[in-house]
């Protein structure tokens, strides 16, 4: 390491201003709470002219002042006020409640975390001598690479140290395309102490999820590889009547698509989570009995191995999690509060097994949470692995 920890100034950059869902929020935060625990000096940066998204309209606006008057108490919930700066580009007003100048924290920080590659790279940020690519969402980069996407070429190009959440990337049975660059495996920080792990539970197995997402899709060799999981569910819809416990999809559909589901004996909830309704969001996932969720195709069919960060939660809240397998169960155990399936069978029988001795599985999934995904664990072995080649 160049530098004792607390001479180190990293700054993450996110989506947390302009995708404003509680997911974005717990994904950058746990980041950020990881690197204050191991004793690093972490800011939050968000830097880009794009449009935001404003969850009450549900959908992309220019202005971004209502996003972050939302965001505000969530940042002071959990002490980011300070560490936090929103630039809508360059020349433009900084949002920040620190006296800081965004272009000279750019001079004096040693490295940046570009989480879901949500910045875009320009020169200012150059500067920064090691720029760190971290990949939620496997296979459409370095498809998009190898397919000679100018953009993706651009910013993949600009980092200096690759990681993924696909943690099969480079093994033998991983179709995801080589771009030339040093992809390491890597997986959701979680700080443990947000996820309750002793609230009262419904009797219900439930996930919170978009049904169906547009203009993701990408052709490759001649195979279309989808990004939505609509049609993933629609493999398992029998799955509530082999299965004691409530399953739960808190997600927004159409009325006929409603129908459909609740025919098959599932719960559709329309909640919808915004920024400032982050309590909300950790009460639902704590007082779930478990998850049952699936995974986009273009996670599952190129084996991957990805790992949700939602589920992620569910494991620190000692909430049993059942998802579909990608290669994941190569790298975090399965079997005792986390079980991956490939077929109807395979989730019905996991459910059945969670419920011959619920107690046991609560706690495993706890115990998988603290070894796994533990933000100084995985942050300690990502910086390992950044300065080793720096």
């Amino acid at each position: 390491m160049p530098k004792r920890s607390e001479e180190l100034r990293i700054i993450v950059f996110g989506g947390m201003v302009s995708l404003p869902l509680p997911g974005i929020l717990f994904q950058a935060l746990h980041y950020m709470n990881g690197l204050r625990a191991l004793g690093f000096d972490p800011w939050y940066v968000e830097d880009s002219s794009r449009w935001v998204y404003d969850p009450d309209q549900g959908q992309y606006v220019e202005s971004s002042a209502a996003q972050i008057r939302h965001l505000e108490p969530f940042l002071r919930k959990y002490d980011l006020l300070h560490r936090f700066c929103f630039r809508a580009g360059p020349g433009t007003f900084t949002y920040a409640q620190s006296p800081v100048d965004i272009d000279e924290l750019y001079r004096s920080t040693d490295l940046f975390l570009n989480i879901t590659g949500a910045q875009d790279i320009r020169n200012e940020h150059l500067q920064i001598p090691i720029r760190v690519y971290v990949e939620s969402d496997p296979f459409s980069a370095q498809v998009k690479f190898n397919s000679n996407d100018e953009y993706t070429q651009q910013q993949l190009n600009a980092h200096t140290h690759f990681f993924s959440f696909g943690e099969n990337i480079g093994q033998s049975d991983c179709l995801i395309p080589a771009t030339g660059h040093p992809w390491l495996p890597t997986r959701q920080p979680v700080d443990l102490s947000i996820w309750p792990a002793t609230e009262r539970t419904i009797d219900a197995y439930r996930t919170i999820t978009t049904w169906t997402n547009k203009g993701k899709d990408i052709d490759w060799e001649g195979t279309r590889w989808y990004w939505t999981k609509d049609r993933e569910f629609k493999k398992y819809l029998d799955l509530p009547r082999r299965v004691d416990p409530d399953l739960v999809l808190a997600t927004n559909v159409d009325p006929t698509t409603a129908t459909l589901l609740e025919d098959a004996g599932w719960t559709v909830d329309p909640s919808r989570f915004s920024g400032r309704e982050s309590e909300q969001y950790i009460h639902y996932i704590a007082r779930s009995r478990g998850e049952f969720t699936v995974a986009r195709d273009q996670y599952w069919r190129p084996r991957t191995g990805w790992f949700s960060d939602r589920s992620a939660c569910y494991l620190a809240a000692g909430r049993p999690v059942v998802t579909q397998e990608t290669g994941f169960s190569r790298f975090v155990p399965t079997g005792e509060g986390l079980f991956g399936f490939s077929s109807l069978d395979e989730a019905a029988a996991a459910i059945e097994t969670i419920e011959s001795d619920y107690n046991r599985h609560r706690i495993a999934a706890r115990e998988i949470a603290a070894e796994y995904f533990d933000a100084r664990k995985v942050l300690t072995r990502l910086f390992e692995s950044v300065f080793s080649t720096s």
